[in-house]
């Protein structure tokens, strides 16, 4: 992304602290390993960022931005079925959650900065606003069950964030990545197989 006026050093440390913070986590990675790792000093470091918590959150930002882009493209393309756009999310999910540590996963939801918290939940705040409206748009068009109260589903996917960093879970699987993906296909298809009829 060199298209908006930032220097290259700029996009290298963005580059390298994402790396960084997906292999080890926000809170374990130093400025001085991302200044090495960029091949940047301190002193350029702190030209363009006040600290680390300020990276961080442009990384994140930058993330949830693309996420949140290929979110919308998915669900408004009206050449898609409801299944084809949960099939599409599901892949999504999958690409976007690749190389992610139980360390960067447990620092996105038990971090213990007033500043990154307050970003993380404004930025939940705003992809939840729109799952919702998307959700109830799906259950006025009969793709999910009207019975299901959205106000259920958004509790679920609450209990879904604690999961993703209960350490007894994640021993069960591979990696996070499973893991997550394992919770977003129940979410979606619950535990019947398509070709078992309903009571």
């Amino acid at each position: 992304m060199q298209d908006n006026g930032k220097s290259p050093k700029y996009h290298q440390i963005v580059a390298t602290a994402r790396k960084l913070f997906w292999k080890h986590g926000i809170r374990r990675v130093t400025v001085e390993e991302i200044c090495q790792e960029a091949g940047v000093s301190k002193m350029t470091f702190y030209r363009l960022f006040d600290n680390k918590i300020e990276l961080a959150k442009t990384v994140l930002s930058e993330v949830f931005d693309k996420g949140m882009r290929a979110y919308i493209d998915i669900m408004d393309n009206p050449q898609l079925s409801f299944r084809e756009k949960v099939s599409r999310l599901m892949i999504l999910k999958f690409e976007r959650s690749k190389e992610i540590s139980q360390e960067f996963i447990r620092d996105i939801y038990n971090n213990e900065e007033a500043e990154l918290i307050e970003f993380i939940q404004n930025w939940q705040k705003q992809s939840l606003d729109r799952f919702v409206k998307d959700l109830v748009q799906a259950q006025q068009q009969g793709w999910v069950k009207k019975e299901i109260k959205p106000a259920f589903i958004l509790y679920f996917l609450n209990k879904a964030q604690e999961m993703v960093t209960d350490e007894a879970l994640l021993a069960m699987h591979e990696n996070p990545q499973e893991l997550i993906m394992e919770i977003t296909h129940f979410f979606f298809y619950g535990i019947s197989p398509d070709n078992v009829s309903k009571p």
